[in-house]
């Protein structure tokens, strides 16, 4: 997700060890073959070979984000299809925002994004602890997307066209936002991301067409793919998220959020030094008594003896 500076969000998701433009190749830094390190992505991604992902689904619980008083912080979550692959130039993704505003209150609302395009937001009530529920389809080069808070009750549906169509990978990512002077600028920083707590992933599916299957429907860990899990590095003195193992059924996963940068992310959390233990005073030995002293016993007078004449 981008957030250009003119406007309040807009979003590209860009894996790799330094921000760049919606239109600009992206890059990721393999730590093994299934695992991938990332400046503001956590989460899960499928890719295959020649193959077409159409559809993406899953759902998730709204975190709560802990906020600080003058501290501006940024978090997203999503669903998506393409731009995790090197070279990408398109990404069409829905999902949920919880900003820290500077008043140290969160902003929470709903969104979806064909990149390059900035984000629209989508009048979808949002509060902390809801169950949102998001779709995201393609066809041709038309562009569905569905959120649904199963909270409230309210849907919200729409379509938009597709100028920059990517469909390699289908994603489930917790983000921190960049922000870009412009969409085409490669001019763009990766925003702070929001202390979100975790933010648990479910009913992750995707559709995919390839040599081998037409419109196929499997989770995240099925084999007819390859899935990469994705952990948000942050930086030196930076936040960051790592994702869980998935579940056995691979449909579900919680990303959690990790203050690297020491106590100072959560405006909770103070460190109090260690009062210092006061040294007992040391007792004074008691003088020994002073054995009295026994009585002198004077010896009883001898009776005189008197001599007869």
């Amino acid at each position: 997700m981008k957030r250009r500076l003119s406007i309040l969000a807009a979003a590209v998701a860009v894996l790799g060890v330094a921000a760049a433009p919606a239109t600009a190749s992206r890059t990721r830094t393999f730590s093994t073959l299934d695992e991938a390190t990332s400046t503001n992505w956590a989460g899960y991604a499928v890719t295959a070979p020649d193959s077409t992902f159409t559809d993406v689904k899953g759902s998730w619980v709204q975190p709560s984000a802990t906020c600080a008083v003058r501290k501006s912080t940024y978090s997203s979550f999503w669903i998506g299809l393409g731009g995790s692959n090197e070279g990408a130039q398109g990404l069409e993704q829905a999902g949920t925002a919880s900003d820290c505003r500077p008043n140290g209150q969160a902003a929470n609302y709903a969104w979806y994004e064909i990149i390059p395009a900035p984000p629209v937001v989508v009048p979808l009530t949002v509060s902390p602890g809801d169950a949102i529920t998001a779709e995201v389809s393609v066809t041709g080069t038309t562009a569905s997307f569905q959120l649904t808070n199963t909270t409230t009750g309210q849907v919200y549906s729409g379509q938009d066209n597709v100028t920059a169509l990517d469909l390699t990978s289908a994603e489930w990512i917790a983000e921190a936002p960049a922000q870009c002077s412009s969409l085409s600028s490669g001019n763009c920083t990766v925003l702070p991301l929001a202390n979100f707590g975790s933010v648990l992933f479910s009913s992750a599916a995707t559709t995919v067409t390839s040599p081998t299957v037409t419109n196929y429907t499997g989770t995240i860990s099925d084999p007819t793919w390859s899935f990469t899990s994705i952990s948000l590095g942050g930086g030196p003195g930076a936040s960051a998220a790592t994702p869980s193992d998935l579940s056995a059924d691979g449909t579900s996963f919680s990303v959690s959020w990790l203050a690297t940068g020491g106590l100072a992310d959560n405006p909770n959390t103070t460190a109090k030094p260690k009062a210092k233990a006061k040294p007992k005073p040391k007792a004074k030995a008691k003088p020994k008594p002073k054995p009295k002293p026994k009585p002198k016993v004077k010896p009883k007078p001898k009776p005189k003896t008197s001599t007869a004449a």
